[in-house]
């Protein structure tokens, strides 16, 4: 009988109603249960096999010491543990050679030692407990490693794929970008991603180009002017004139950059092997001295059972994991244990400026109205008139008039004039509103009102009379000053701005954070020269948006604030924000700081118990099998210290920034 087809079907023949279905489902939960633990083992299983073979021939080892195959002659279970050890200890003797060939000295030169020693005296029992320390170390690190790999498909899913050209007679093909040519003419249909740069053919257009500059208003374009790929075309259908190869285009240099940054990243080296060295030196020397005084080999043995490097191996990824989980419970995703010991150390923030120290959105922060009209009056015709305008000042202006309770007047006719303005007949009455210069044209008197650092006007005129401006811009976010300054309190002192904007605007925003180092109208391959060159390091990058993705991917640690920024942005940084939160930089770095300090302290405890512990092996009083069990308590204490960097209530008495009221506004908003 075929399977039946509805979503509810558990058997061959399938229930015989949704009901019975149902009643099914709600018998399952414990086969459910078990699927799920069984394909979780299955997969840790093929994802750490050295660590799933030692379980599986412990298990096997116990199994046949309870079947009588443990003892001598024919103890089975010396012969699977020992063989077993002394493969794996072979293992690790061919990735310690190569290693040192690199000039790479870590701890498992103590390992293989331990391992060999044990099962020479014939102490298998404790050669599988070093074993399974050194295998399951291996694995938590690896684990903590593998959640710092990200790959760009994001970035490269984004980027443009086709592109519509036009042909000599009138018609239209859709081609893939990499067929386009230089000259090739090119439609834009509306919110759609340029494919290649190009100059604007015919009338002018507004164009998105946040991913590329920052810059959070649509910029406007006449006919031949530059216009980027990746940029997003307005409401408006338009030409192009391509100037470039998809190859050569500026979208495509920012993967490229993101890309080669990536690259250039050196290998955080595993924080135990810093003390790999001299704990291998003094372990072994240790050893030795006490052999050669008691003249017994299994002394020796029994000294570096207890020396095991097990703590060092498993305390630094069990809080780094920690201090993830830490993060991630914040809103802070980190991407690796070496991104918080960078956190930890950092000297130089750096932060883009549009989206990042600002809020990236426009606001209406004042309204001048002109004698004979009054504000409330201005800002409702204005409004009214902007319901027929796809300019993204347009919401900014109707939110501001319903945020004052005034009604929004339908028109009886609406005309916008791309780039420039709307005209609209309200209640009989003509309201142009747009350009200075555009007003202008209906309202001679009109004219210029005065403006601080970032903020634009928009004017106003009403029946061929100026009416008054209204004043824009985009705010300092309210915890931006506060979270420099913890940063500073952090050890962070060093702080720049660098942003595709103005000068002027890129001033006024340090002046009211207390940043002294301001680098303004920059590209993004600028960014990358500019973080590179800082020698104060290691350098934070907070950004957002695919224009910051490749000095995000520089930097040593790059934060994106990924609740609003680009995809690209958040792939390649190494700290991803997941609300619209500055503050949580500085709460990254709390925790950079955190971790690595409760890391260090459970190394230190570590080494500490062990050197007690060779001590007193050295002068016989603790056997192998009994060591082994005391490094499994060193073990334990390690992990539960480590486990301190989970953070729950370090978490409650540290407080973030909070957002204050709004600074003075601020903002590089290009002019309708």
């Amino acid at each position: 009988m075929p399977r039946h087809p509805t979503p509810w079907c558990f058997t061959p023949a399938g229930p015989a109603s949704p009901a019975e279905g149902s009643l099914r489902l709600l018998a399952a939960p414990g086969r459910i249960r078990q699927t799920r633990r069984m394909a979780w083992i299955r997969t840790h299983a093929r994802r750490y096999p050295l660590l799933a073979t030692t379980l599986l021939v412990i298990v096997v080892g116990v199994v046949l010491w309870a079947a009588g195959w443990g003892t001598e002659p024919t103890n089975l279970v010396r012969w699977l543990f020992s063989g077993f050890a002394l493969v794996v200890a072979a293992m690790q003797a061919v990735r310690m050679v190569r290693d040192i060939m690199r000039g790479h000295w870590g701890l498992d030169i103590l390992a293989v030692t331990a391992i060999i020693a044990t099962v020479l005296v014939n102490e298998y029992v404790a050669s599988i407990v070093i074993v399974l320390m050194l295998t399951g170390g291996e694995a938590l690190e690896d684990y903590a490693a593998g959640r710092a790999k990200r790959e760009l498909n994001a970035l490269l899913a984004k980027s443009p794929q086709s592109a519509h050209r036009v042909l000599p007679g009138g018609g239209i093909e859709e081609i893939p970008v990499s067929e386009v040519a230089v000259g090739d003419t090119l439609l834009l249909r509306p919110a759609e991603i340029v494919p290649v740069d190009g100059v604007l053919l015919g009338q002018g257009g507004a164009f998105d180009e946040s991913s590329l500059t920052g810059e959070s208003i649509p910029v406007e374009r006449g006919t031949g002017d530059a216009v980027l790929s990746g940029s997003v075309n307005g409401q408006a259908a338009l030409q192009i004139r391509a100037t470039a190869t998809a190859e050569n285009s500026q979208y495509q240099q920012i993967v490229a950059l993101v890309a080669a940054a990536g690259e250039s990243k050196a290998p955080v080296v595993r924080l135990a092997d810093r003390y790999a060295v001299p704990f291998t030196l003094f372990s072994l020397a240790l050893a030795g001295i006490a052999w050669a005084v008691s003249g017994d080999p299994v002394r020796f043995a029994e000294v570096l059972v207890v020396a095991t490097p097990c703590p060092l191996l498993i305390a630094a990824p069990v809080a780094f994991m920690g201090g993830m989980s830490r993060g991630a419970r914040n809103g802070v995703i980190v991407k690796g244990g070496g991104v918080l010991e960078k956190l930890a150390r950092a000297r130089t923030v750096v932060f883009d400026k549009t989206g990042t120290l600002t809020h990236g959105r426009p606001s209406l922060t004042a309204v001048r109205p002109a004698p004979g009209f009054d504000a409330d009056e201005v800002l409702a015709l204005a409004a009214s008139a902007e319901q027929y305008s796809s300019h993204v000042l347009a919401a900014s202006i109707m939110r501001s008039a319903e945020e004052r309770g005034l009604a929004l007047r339908p028109a009886e006719t609406a005309r916008e004039v791309a780039t420039h303005g709307v005209v609209a007949t309200i209640d009989g009455r003509v309201v142009t509103i747009g350009k200075l210069s555009f007003v202008r044209a209906a309202a001679p008197d009109a004219r210029a009102t005065e403006l601080s650092g970032g903020e634009l006007s928009i004017a106003v005129a009403v029946d061929g009379r100026f009416a008054g401006s209204i004043v824009a811009s985009d705010s300092v976010r309210g915890n931006a000053a506060a979270t420099i300054a913890a940063l500073r309190q952090l050890g962070v002192r060093d702080s720049m701005i660098l942003t595709g904007d103005a000068q002027s605007t890129a001033d006024h925003v340090a002046e009211q954070l207390g940043i002294t180092r301001v680098q303004a109208e920059c590209l993004p391959q600028d960014k990358v020269v500019a973080v590179r060159a800082i020698t104060e390091r290691p350098v934070i990058m907070v950004g957002d948006g695919v224009n910051d993705a490749p000095v995000l991917a520089a930097a040593d640690v790059g934060i994106a604030m990924g609740a609003k920024g680009a995809t690209a942005a958040s792939e390649s940084a190494d700290v991803v924000i997941m609300v619209d939160d500055i503050a949580r930089a500085a709460r990254a770095v709390q925790i950079g700081q955190d971790t690595m300090r409760i890391a260090l302290q459970s190394i230190w405890i570590g080494i500490a118990f062990s050197v007690v512990l060779m001590l007193i092996a050295a002068f016989g009083l603790i056997p192998a099998t009994v060591g082994a069990a005391l490094q499994e308590v060193v073990d334990l204490v390690t992990i539960l210290n480590a486990l301190r960097a989970i953070g729950m209530r370090r978490d409650a008495r540290w407080s973030l920034p909070e957002a204050r009221p709004e600074r003075a506004p601020t903002g590089n908003i290009t002019n309708r």
